[in-house]
């Protein structure tokens, strides 16, 4: 699977004080990740990133350019990306993008379907499954046997709903 350079990382969601700053709701794991990033995209525009703070779990950041709070008004509502090459993630881990698409197997090998979306709620992130069914795979240790974002696969356990029966 080919992964884009930029990786959408949030949205503006509003200005912050007269001077241009701006409010982004962050898309990765928090707000804090956000703010180690010297240069931010907008329509693959570099904005540099004069200041930036962590408030309330966004992002207030300034960035070069928007100077006003009219400037900031302007973005408002516009997607903020990342470049991934400046990205340090840890080992093991990835953008939750690059396995949208991927091919879905059991432990046996059995392709189950494509990881179609991904639904976050407050106990754990959901993979919807897309294959001749749809399945709802929770993203914990107990379902999620392998994740190998470089070539596109999740292995998964997958139980069956046919009972055992003793004969």
């Amino acid at each position: 699977m080919e992964k884009k350079r930029y990786v959408e990382a949030g949205e503006i969601v509003n200005t912050h004080g007269v001077r241009g700053e701006v409010k982004i709701q962050p898309w990765v794991d928090s707000a804090g990740f956000l703010a180690k990033f010297g240069v931010l995209y907008i329509d693959e525009k570099p904005y540099k990133v004069l200041s930036s703070a962590v408030h309330k779990g966004c992002l207030l950041a300034r960035l070069s350019g928007v100077e006003d709070v009219n400037a900031a008004m302007r973005l408002k509502g516009r997607r903020v990306s990342i470049d991934r090459q400046d990205a340090e993630l840890p080992p093991g881990t990835f953008f939750q993008v690059d396995i949208i698409g991927a091919r879905v197997v059991d432990e046996s090998g059995a392709e189950l379907g494509k990881l179609v979306d991904i639904i976050e709620e407050p106990a754990s992130m959901i993979y919807v499954v897309r294959g001749e069914t749809e399945h709802l795979v929770p993203a914990v240790p107990e379902f999620l046997r392998a994740v190998d974002a470089d070539n596109g696969v999740v292995t998964v356990f997958m139980f069956t709903d046919e009972p055992d029966v003793d004969t």
